[in-house]
């Protein structure tokens, strides 16, 4: 029964994302051939209608989260790994420790969409690189507060002061000591974490400094079919449905890993 209840939390992730693997083979038409008139309503040559151009919008839609899952998950990685690190680090050295927390307290002060147009704008030519670096930055602030309190009781057990007075270097206590005993905060803070890289790198998208037309992107989407919504809804809801259940349901599988055996798993949403 439980192993059912934990499938049944991971279905809607495999299913999302497996479905954006296999667009390319599931779309009924060529990306940017247009089909019907713009904003056409939904019909049997068009399941979910007609966008802007008058390009089918479930093409458009099976094609639209390859890149943004990748990029999420990317993110998603490199903060949580960066933030563990630091974390563990910064509870071990407190010199160091006050040197991230200074920093951390700066860039949590610069707002997100502030912080998205000055790295991507001025980005040597911009693009999903500019947008996978502004959601680093903007990331890896609030996670190393995260990591570096889940840190704080492990570094201070009994076993890590005996390897650290044993002249355990630090790498060591980080890599073996600190961060196997972090398991279950790390699943947890990736899952959290890939919840804000789909926001930013949305965000991006929708601010047109990620991907350009005409390329097939959820956000993009959005923004380009937005004075069209009452003609066709489909070409907004599907994307931002989509978006929004791609965020919803990684983080509850990340969340189904990280609970311990015999505990409810924590669900950030």
């Amino acid at each position: 029964m439980r192993r059912l209840s934990k499938l049944s939390r991971l279905l809607p992730a495999l299913l999302l994302i497996c479905l954006s693997a296999a667009g390319p083979w599931l779309a009924p038409y060529a990306v940017d051939t247009p089909i019907t008139a713009p904003y056409a309503a939904p019909s049997s040559e068009a399941l979910l209608g007609g966008d802007q151009l008058g390009r089918d919008v479930l093409t458009r839609l099976l094609l639209g989260g390859r890149e943004l899952i990748a990029s999420s998950v990317l993110v998603a990685v490199l903060v949580t790994g960066a933030a563990a690190v630091l974390g563990a680090i910064s509870v071990l050295r407190p010199a160091v420790g006050r040197i991230v927390e200074r920093v951390a307290d700066v860039l949590m002060l610069l707002p997100s969409v502030l912080g998205i147009l000055l790295i991507t704008l001025y980005w040597p030519g911009g693009g999903r690189l500019a947008v996978i670096a502004a959601a680093f930055v903007m990331g890896v602030p609030y996670a190393v507060r995260l990591a570096a309190g889940a840190a704080a009781p492990v570094a201070a057990s009994g076993y890590v002061e005996a390897a650290a007075a044993g002249g355990e270097r630090l790498w060591h206590l980080v890599v073996r000591e600190v961060l196997p005993n972090l398991r279950a905060t790390l699943l947890t803070l990736f899952g959290l974490r890939f919840v804000a890289a789909v926001y930013v790198v949305a965000t991006a998208g929708f601010l047109q400094v990620g991907p350009q037309p005409p390329a097939a992107d959820w956000a993009l989407m959005i923004r380009e079919n937005a004075p069209g919504v009452l003609l066709n809804p489909w070409a907004v809801v599907a994307p931002s449905a989509a978006i929004g259940l791609l965020a919803m349901s990684v983080n509850l599988a990340a969340a189904t890993f990280a609970a311990p055996t015999g505990r409810k798993p924590v669900i950030i949403l």
